[in-house]
């Protein structure tokens, strides 16, 4: 008998390619299992060509495909949020899995796999009677926290949201050490957003199980917690598959004269002696904080790749842009007296560079992608957290972890709250000089880590088994 999955994950390419990824693993582990991935156009209309997802499933075999819905009328009024454009394309999934199956009557399904941000799918995997499964795509640690604050507002009506100078830290499950109060992200400290991500955590119990993008030797701790159900046995059982990453052109995946001038220019630098800046799809910054890294990074002496965006007035609404004139932005002199170590660039082909040996630092906003990136290649970070979980992923990966050096103890503000606190070239410049020393501690537990996660992929590694065991129980619940 053959065994269908169906794939649902959040609208956007970022989101698919990680998807793509983890569903080429479970069809390359099992011969019996095909995988069906629904996608869900964006909100926007601003979504990849059809070339572009295509192109994520050219090497994929025949037991993997893909259908693109066509999304549900717009209602009256503004865009709807986000969890509620998901639900209100639940009638065009329904219609879409209906076909599917009618077309393929030799295979079973056997339940659907959904983003975190997907779960009121839930629902309609009810209807057709089969399990529900989620694809975490941040860490086993925010998961934990998420769910505990959850539990502590449902059973203790402990609202977070609500905490005042009083209370300096908490304790959670999932963490070896208290947790700073003033590190909570705006997500768990804004009345707006606290009661989207509790509802999510009210849903996420309700999965047979989650597939996060972590490795069990990297998160221990965290993923203890969900393998023994919470301690109250009301946690899914989780699968640490991850590092899931998109490789495959990573070393050529673009095109632009820029960004192989760059590319080129690492290749003649000598090994760990560049320091990369980026921070991601969303990260940007004004001028004053422009010319604060720039200063830095002049002080500093060291080989730079500074991924340089205009902060966007509303990320939600608009990602950063480009400087037009970097002259009226940095400091004066600063492009002459760099020019000979220094390389700026707008958008970076994150994964090509962090790839080259030059590498020996990477300033992040701590993307928990990103992360696992840097630490698949072995390169010791500089925490720069900016918005969502990052600050969550800022704390475990210094505090609890060793494998960055931060620039701050706390931020304050959040690109989502719209405010930022301006880091000084001091801070940044200290944070620069330890984390580009050759013999650090930090260098040495990130090389370590590293060969971990590449361990892990293979044969006989944890990664390599949790998905083994995830489609094991797969099966075992349609044929039970």
């Amino acid at each position: 008998m053959a065994f269908e999955l169906v794939f649902i994950p959040s609208p956007g390419i970022g989101h698919l390619r990680s998807t793509v990824e983890l569903a080429k693993q479970l069809v390359n582990s099992n011969d019996l299992l095909s995988i069906t991935i629904i996608i869900i156009p964006h909100s926007s209309g601003k979504d990849a060509g059809s070339d572009s997802i295509a192109s994520l499933f050219t090497a994929a075999r025949d037991r993997l495909r893909y259908i693109t819905i066509s999304v549900a009328e717009k209602q009256t009024g503004d865009s709807l949020p986000a969890q509620f454009y998901i639900k209100n394309q639940i009638p065009q999934v329904r219609e879409a899995v209906a076909k599917l199956l009618d077309g393929s009557p030799s295979s079973r399904l056997a339940g659907f796999v959904v983003d975190m941000f997907c779960t009121s799918m839930v629902d309609l995997a009810n209807e057709f009677g089969v399990p529900s499964y989620m694809v975490y795509t941040s860490n086993a640690t925010f998961l934990g926290i998420t769910l505990h604050l959850q539990s502590m507002l449902d059973e203790e009506k402990y609202d977070v949201s609500e905490l005042d100078d009083s209370v300096s830290e908490l304790e959670f499950p999932c963490l070896t050490r208290p947790y700073p109060v003033k590190c909570l992200p705006y997500i768990f400290a804004s009345k707006q957003w606290l009661p989207f991500f509790l509802d999510q955590a009210r849903n996420f119990r309700k999965m047979k199980g989650i597939l996060v993008n972590t490795v069990a030797e990297l998160e221990p701790h965290a993923l203890r917690l969900f393998s023994s159900g919470g301690g109250d046995g009301h946690l899914p059982q989780a699968y640490p598959v991850g590092p899931v990453l998109h490789l495959e052109n990573g070393t050529n995946d673009s095109t632009d004269e820029k960004r192989l001038e760059i590319l080129s220019w690492l290749d003649e630098q000598p090994e760990k002696s560049v320091l990369f800046l980026c921070f991601g799809s969303m990260g940007g910054f004004n001028e004053e904080q422009t010319r604060e890294i720039a200063t830095a990074l002049d002080r500093s002496g060291h080989r730079f790749v500074w991924s340089l965006r205009r902060a966007s007035p509303d990320i939600l609404k608009e990602p950063p842009g480009d400087y037009t004139n970097l002259e009226e932005v940095l400091p004066e002199g600063f492009l002459d007296r760099t020019s000979e170590r220094g390389k700026i660039i707008g958008w970076a082909p994150q994964v090509a560079v962090l790839a080259k040996p030059a590498i020996g630092g990477f300033v992040t906003h701590c993307g928990w992608n990103s992360m696992l990136e840097s630490l698949w290649f072995g390169v010791p970070m500089v925490t720069w957290p900016l918005y969502a979980e990052q600050k969550v992923n800022a704390f475990q990966i210094v505090e609890e972890l060793g494998l960055a050096v931060e620039i701050k103890r706390f931020f304050r503000g959040d690109l989502l709250a719209g405010e930022m606190e301006t880091v000084t070239a001091a801070d940044v410049e200290r944070a620069i000089r330890i984390v580009m020393e050759k013999e650090s501690d930090v260098r040495t537990r990130v090389k370590e880590m590293s060969e971990k996660c590449h361990v892990a992929l293979m044969d006989g590694g944890s990664s390599k088994a949790a998905l083994r065991k995830f489609i094991q129980d797969v099966i075992e619940n349609v044929v039970a």
